[in-house]
């Protein structure tokens, strides 16, 4: 298309062939999926919530415990993707292999999706987006916001399609593009977000590039490229997510910096610098051969992007860092904006060794760190099988800097297991008005976290076991009347019962520990099992 793809500066023969980039993709994404198939749970702090929040969708029909505790609310939201999915494969598997494949299918739909999107703006297939499969791994992922991730790979597939359909008449342009704004809402409302930035980076140097045509009709068309955002405009300020629970809009300079991190850094900031300087290195060579081109859409992208994270706030709808979600978005499309002369063998090979080198190299640190936090997960599985199905569970946390961060990740949202495994009520499981469909029956609701914030405090927890300040309003007030179980993260091996006089000591883990409650004497409510 005039003004948007390249004029195959480079020929069309100048890289493999579009079979053996198929081959390639398919044997590098197997590559890239190693630490995902071989870690049923991986540590991803969110990501047990998730898994356990499809568990009831998929079970509450035929599990007593769970349809006392828990009901499924049905509503447009802009975060379903995950509850849609995984509770439909749930149906024909255990939801820890449904969570898998749904991962999967999200680097499938991230790494196809910026080949894509590099084949319609090139104007030829190219091997040169393999390159973003390293990143896969990311630290957006590691926080375990999966519908994001799931709708970060359909929104470039929606910004390819968008750029195949442009010289062709408006209605099917404006129909597909309608279709996908209305997917990318319920995958997330930030990835219908990012679709729109891309759009507005394409139009806006198209508009520019077309600057000889008449204005009125150039303006025309690029305002109708906002068509297709009404209806989710008309869903979202309909619907709950406009008014939800959490933490106020904020915006804040510090950490902005931490958000383009994530881009590169998982684990170990060495690895990090190792993959940028080799990349670096590679790049600035095949630009000095002049080897290679960054497609001006890349440049207006970059523009746009900046000035969008840099105007985003922290928290926006409740969710909490809206703003360093988009650098990786930016990344995979930036990767799809460059251009490579390949035609001679050596540079053909040269491009293929890189990515080799760097996806290894990436997937060997997570599966190495992977194995390591494997060793608590299995540990936090083996407590749970010491609660009673149908029961109820406080998560507490005690002194979090007594972990190191990386074992966060493993700790979380690991109680909600507690949910799939033993049918339990679990305070930390998801339950938040206008950002998810499941929610705690009303005779419970007042007893879990509704409003996504971290597990209380420990002190906090202790000043209302028995008595209750005037004006203090916790959930967990009173809390031995309530619960059967409390879960304590984040303890240390010298960590003693902080209340031998509620609770008993159940599990030991190395970095929590599980108690049961001691029932009060003379409590209305001798068991909550019953």
């Amino acid at each position: 298309m005039q003004g948007i793809r390249s004029r195959h500066r480079f020929g069309r023969a100048g890289d493999f062939r579009p079979s053996t980039i198929a081959v390639l993709f398919v044997v590098l994404m197997a590559a890239a999926s190693i630490p995902i198939a071989t870690h049923p749970l991986p540590p991803l702090a969110d990501y047990a919530n998730h898994l356990a929040r499809a568990h009831v969708i998929d079970a509450i029909g035929s599990d007593p415990n769970l349809a006392r505790f828990y009901t499924v609310e049905w509503q447009i939201i802009p975060n379903l993707i995950i509850d849609l999915v995984v509770p439909m494969l749930h149906r024909f598997m255990d939801v820890y292999l449904a969570g898998q494949i749904f991962t999967i299918l999200a680097f499938v739909l991230i790494g196809s999706g910026t080949l894509a999107f590099n084949r319609v703006l090139t104007g030829r297939w190219s091997a040169l987006p393999l390159i973003a499969l390293p990143l896969l791994y990311n630290g957006v992922l590691l926080v375990g916001v999966m519908n994001y991730v799931f709708g970060v790979g359909l929104a470039l597939w929606a910004l390819a399609v968008w750029l195949a359909l442009r010289e062709r008449p408006w209605p099917w342009r404006l129909a597909a593009s309608t279709l996908f704004a209305l997917a990318l809402f319920i995958c997330h409302l930030f990835t219908a977000g990012v679709y729109g930035l891309g759009l507005l980076a394409i139009e806006s140097h198209r508009l520019w590039s077309h600057r000889a045509e008449p204005m009125p009709r150039r303006l025309a068309d690029f305002l109708a490229t906002g068509l297709p955002f009404i209806p989710i405009a008309v869903l979202l300020i309909a619907g709950p997510t406009w008014h939800v629970a959490g933490a106020p809009a904020y915006w804040e300079l510090d950490g902005k910096l931490d958000g383009l991190l994530t881009v590169i850094n998982v684990y170990y900031p060495v690895v990090a610098v190792v993959l940028i300087g080799i990349a670096g290195i590679a790049a600035a060579y095949a630009r000095w051969r002049g080897a290679l081109r960054f497609h001006p859409v890349g440049w207006v992208i970059l523009a746009v992007g900046a000035v969008v994270y840099l105007a985003m706030p922290r928290a926006l709808f409740g969710a909490y860092l809206a703003d360093q979600r988009l650098p990786i978005a930016l990344a995979f499309m930036l990767i799809a904006c460059v251009e490579i002369d390949l035609q001679r063998r050596f540079a053909r090979y040269g491009l293929l060794a890189l990515v080799a080198l760097l996806l290894v190299t990436r997937v060997i640190e997570v599966q190495t760190v992977w194995n390591h936090l494997d060793r608590g997960t299995q540990e936090f599985l083996q407590s749970i099988k010491a609660i009673e199905r149908g029961a109820r569970v406080l998560v507490v946390q005690d002194d979090r800097s007594s972990c190191k961060e990386i074992s966060d990740f493993n700790l979380v949202h690991a109680a909600s297991l507690a949910t799939i495994e033993r049918s339990a009520l679990v305070t930390t499981v998801f339950t938040v008005n206008g950002k998810q469909i499941l929610h705690a029956q009303k005779k419970f609701r007042e007893f879990v976290e509704t409003e996504d914030r971290l597990p209380p405090a420990l002190p906090y927890v202790l000043q209302v076991a028995d008595s209750v300040p005037a004006g203090v309003k916790y959930f967990w007030n009173l809390w031995p009347r309530h619960y059967d179980y409390v879960y304590i993260l984040f303890t240390t091996p010298k960590s003693l019962n902080p209340a031998k006089k509620h609770l008993e000591l159940v599990y030991d883990g190395d970095a929590f520990d599980l108690y049961r409650v001691r029932r009060p004497a003379g409590s209305l409510e001798s068991s909550a099992l019953h």
